[in-house]
This record gives C-alpha cells, structure tokens and sequence, in this order.
C-alpha cells in the first residue's frame, strides 16, 4: 500500500474535518479582533465587557477542540497524519488560549494606562489570526497551493519576530523609566502575556509547514 493512501485529500466535499478547523481558525479571528479592540478601548467598562466576550469564544473554542479531538479518534482516515491534525488543533486551541489570557490581564491588572507598543502587539496577533484563517480555507488547496502557504506561514514567523524587537524595546524602556514595582511587574506581565500569543502563532504556523512538507 503506497503511504500516501492512508489518507484522504481535503478537499470542500470533506464534511468532518475542513469545516471544523475553519470554524476554529475563525473564532480565533473573532477573538483577536475584540483583543486589538479592547487594548484601543478607553474605560475599564469597556475592557471588561470585551474580555467576557473573548472569554466566550475562548470557551467556544475548547468545545470545538473537544469536537475535532473526537472526530480524529472515530476517523478511519485522515487528510493528513492523524498526530499532525491533532498537533494543529492544539496549538490553535493554544493560541485562542493566549488571547483570552492577555485580555484577562489587561482587566485584572488595570494598569493606569495602555502603551501604544502594546496596540501594536495587538494589531500584530490580529494579523497573525487573518493570516492563519486564509491559510486554513486554502487547506482544500493545499498541495496546488503548497508555495503560497509556505509563504503565508512565513509571513506569521516574521510577525513573530517584529514583535520580539517590539518587546524587548518595551522593556528596555520600562525598567529605565518606571520606578514603581508594582507597575513594572504589572506591565510586564501584560506585555509578557502579548508577546507569547504570537509566539503561540508561530507554533501553529510551524505545524502547518511540517505538513506542507510531508506532502
């Protein structure tokens, strides 16, 4: 038996698994734009009700996980290795994970302001999500598409390292201006808790090349 059929093409007639992962691929799209909102958002009270909205598709989400997770244990076949599958729904599920985390300190901690390096980080994981949700619709594509995917992927590593150079001049700054301990461990956390998101994102566009890859 060749490798190769042991599993099945994603294509659009595929009914379990391509549905389910732009579903997921678009909840988390749903969650970074709120994210990217609430750190423009001007009041508490507004921050507050963007997290709980976060916090609902981050729940949302575990459930979609829950769903793949089960489908890929009843599957006989697979559209690529059934470890790969799992591996992506993880890290997506991770990196949801992430958004709900930073907005969650962006309320418990309400710092006295939000540092504009920070909407950056923000629009950044934004743009890692769009990303991600064009390369997961492309999937039924993916082996005619495989050079444009590669690059997309790329695309979310070099965000990734945009947004390194963005934190480390953010620190930089914060321990030479701010004086207060309690800030700094605030505010670092927060920009902390940004910054892993799209390290989360590179994860994730790493298992997609592992899988352009082994086609």
């Amino acid at each position: 038996m060749n490798f190769k059929d042991l599993f099945v093409p994603l294509r659009k007639k595929d009914k379990i698994f391509y549905p389910l992962y732009v579903r997921q691929a678009a909840i988390v799209e749903f969650a970074a734009k709120l994210l990217a909102e609430l750190l423009k958002a001007e009041t508490f009270e507004q921050r507050n009700e963007l997290c709980k909205k976060i916090k609902s598709f981050e729940s949302e989400g575990d459930v979609l996980a829950n769903e793949i997770f089960e489908a890929l244990y009843k599957a006989k076949k697979t559209p690529f290795d059934r470890v790969d599958l799992q591996q992506l729904a993880s890290l997506v599920e991770s990196f949801l994970d992430l958004i709900h985390d930073s907005a969650k300190k962006l309320v418990i901690y309400h710092p006295n302001g939000i540092d504009m390096q920070w909407i950056e980080i923000g629009d950044s994981i934004l743009e890692d999500s769009r990303v991600l949700k064009g390369i997961v619709e492309e999937m039924p594509s993916i082996e005619e598409k495989a050079a444009f995917l590669m690059q997309k992927c790329i695309r979310i590593k070099e965000v990734e390292s945009e947004v390194d150079d963005l934190y480390e001049s953010y620190m930089s700054t914060l321990f030479q201006v701010e004086k207060d301990a309690i800030a700094i461990t605030k505010n670092k956390n927060i920009v902390q808790s940004l910054e892993d998101t799209t390290d989360k994102a590179k994860e994730v566009a790493d298992c997609i090349k592992t899988m352009i890859v082994k086609l």
